[in-house]
């Protein structure tokens, strides 16, 4: 009896393992089922190691990539092909944040109900992203085969038009890949981190709305050059006395050095913060690189970081949202890249600083860009001229919005902002309000 009584606890505790095993697995399934289909020993969607299944259009219908068993086929326009080679991906997967590598479950077609088979679901194995195909190549062709980026999203929407990256390469070459020049499989919009340059003065303004009640009698005489503990902030020549909107639209060194003293760290810790610039943003599952900043440190640094030098790192796309923010009274749509999917939204200011900040922006358009330069825009912009390795070119910035449109520029080794990367801009702009 006792033999046939440990038989039965034997069962018992048998099945209950069954039970809790398929109850993991099933869970398991449901969780990460996509990832099992993905995997590159599967010959449903696999052939000699590359995706055989799906095809990626942007936002018009113009297709990007088509995969079948004879390989992959990209769209005819070579300049296409290279604008959006980071976003869609090469033959062998070496962009981790592309389309091709990370949203592979959405080009196979799985089903948590037909697994890869797709033939209920045919319409699943096609990816339709927000990227527009032609004002990628717009952007492409203008960076003139500088090395950079420019990135362009719809602050209301969410949508990403635009993430070009240069240098690239024609994915529909393989031996270009092999021969990749090095930062060639980054999406520099999505997974880098820069100095920013002048374009910071925006991050540092919106700190003194926000702290400095004063900020409107606040002035500053420039002489060109600035002491703090024995050493100088430099200017590229001396401004005179001027306001928040003149040392802005001047972009006096000298000046926001001050301010940026007068605010502290512990204020340009938190306004860093508060704008998003040392957060990841989640777009569709893919992760954007986040900023990184040293404002705890001798007072000489912490000016040159009030200006955008110094150890300052922002990442190209927290910029542009940024930027969406301000033009969105303070609050902005979190980008997305596959179309018809839920944003979100971010608020990063309160809609009077945002509100004080578009006429800032506005102001130096009209007072030193010109908007001559950037016709039927309406532009609110700011420039930067970011150092680097001595003896190098500095990186030329240019970011803002206009309409319903932020935008991020940056010409590497470029030279002076609004010079070489505000031209890149207005084309851009001005092809998305052609359409």
């Amino acid at each position: 009896m006792k033999k046939m009584e440990g038989r039965a606890v034997l069962c018992l505790l048998l099945a209950a393992v069954l039970i809790i095993g398929l109850i993991i697995f099933g869970v398991r399934f449901v969780k990460d089922g996509d990832k099992w289909a993905s995997f590159y020993a599967n010959a449903h969607v696999y052939s000699q190691g590359r995706l055989a299944v799906g095809s990626v259009y942007d936002r018009n219908g113009t297709l990007l990539l088509k995969n079948d068993k004879d390989g992959a086929h990209y769209n005819e326009d070579e300049s296409i092909r290279k604008a959006t080679m980071q976003v869609v991906g090469d033959q062998g997967m070496n962009v981790s944040t592309a389309v091709n590598y990370a949203f592979r479950s959405h080009i196979i077609g799985y089903n948590i109900l037909t697994g890869t088979n797709g033939f209920l679901f045919a319409d699943n194995r096609e990816v339709k992203l927000t990227i527009d195909a032609d004002i990628s190549k717009t952007a492409y062709e203008a960076m003139g085969g500088r090395n950079g980026l420019v990135g362009v999203y719809n602050w209301k929407t969410g949508e990403i038009l635009c993430m070009v990256s240069n240098p690239t390469y024609d994915p529909s070459v393989p031996e270009q890949a092999e021969n990749a020049e090095s930062g060639s499989y980054i999406n520099k919009v999505l997974s880098s981190a820069m100095t920013p340059g002048s374009t910071f003065k925006l991050v540092t303004t919106a700190a003194a709305i926000q702290n400095k009640p004063d900020l409107d009698s606040w002035s500053f005489t420039c002489t060109g050059s600035h002491e703090i503990d024995g050493e100088k902030v430099t200017c590229q020549s001396a401004h005179g006395t001027v306001d928040i909107y003149s040392a802005l639209s001047k972009s006096c060194n000298c000046a926001y050095a001050q301010l940026t003293l007068e605010l502290g760290s512990s204020v340009m810790n938190d306004i860093v913060k508060q704008l998003g610039l040392t957060k990841s943003y989640d777009i569709n599952g893919i992760k954007s690189a986040p900023g990184s900043f040293n404002f705890d440190t001798y007072n000489i640094n912490l000016g040159w970081a009030g200006v955008g030098q110094f150890e300052d790192q922002v990442n190209p796309l927290s910029m542009m949202v940024y930027m969406g923010a301000i033009a969105g009274g303070g609050k902005a749509a979190s980008p997305v890249l596959l179309a018809d999917t839920d944003c979100g939204s971010v608020e990063l200011l309160d809609s009077q600083t945002a509100l004080k900040m578009d006429a800032l922006m506005r102001n130096n358009v009209t007072s030193n860009y010109g908007d001559s330069n950037y016709p039927g825009l309406e532009l609110r912009a700011k420039s930067g001229t970011a150092e680097g390795a001595k003896g190098q070119p500095p990186d030329a910035w240019f970011c803002g919005y206009s309409g319903d449109y932020a935008f991020v520029v940056c010409v590497e080794k470029g030279g002076y902002g609004s010079a070489v990367a505000g031209p890149v801009a207005n084309k851009v702009l001005q092809a998305i309000m052609a359409e």
